[in-house]
């Protein structure tokens, strides 16, 4: 593993504030994202396009972010992941790091 995911990996991400979720019974989380900006006025508007948009996640991104907790780096939440999924995680870092990053670029995640 190179040194800048070793670096990346010892971040501890966590939940944006004001940002709305949910959680079915089966484990499965909701994201909710509001639609904002001038195109998406314009969309909203002319097109009908939705104010919230509800990101459905997989189980494997629900137990990712179940696991975000404001205290766990993203190495320890690896350690969750690899313990739950077992082989279907590998390549483990590798997929996570790609995870927390697309998360934090939608603006779902920060961090400490």
């Amino acid at each position: 593993m190179k040194k800048d995911n070793q670096n990346y990996l010892e971040k501890i991400p966590c939940y944006k504030s004001g940002l709305c979720w949910s959680q079915d019974e089966d484990g499965i989380v909701t994201l909710e994202m509001e639609n904002r900006g001038v195109a998406n006025r314009i969309a909203q508007k002319l097109l009908k396009k939705p104010k919230v948009s509800f990101i459905h996640l997989e189980e494997f991104g629900s137990f990712i972010w179940l696991s975000i907790d404001g205290k766990r780096d993203i190495l320890a939440i690896g350690e969750l992941v690899r313990e739950k999924f077992g082989e279907k995680a590998e390549p483990l870092y590798e997929r996570l790091a790609q995870y927390i990053k697309t998360l934090h670029s939608n603006g779902f995640i920060s961090f400490n």
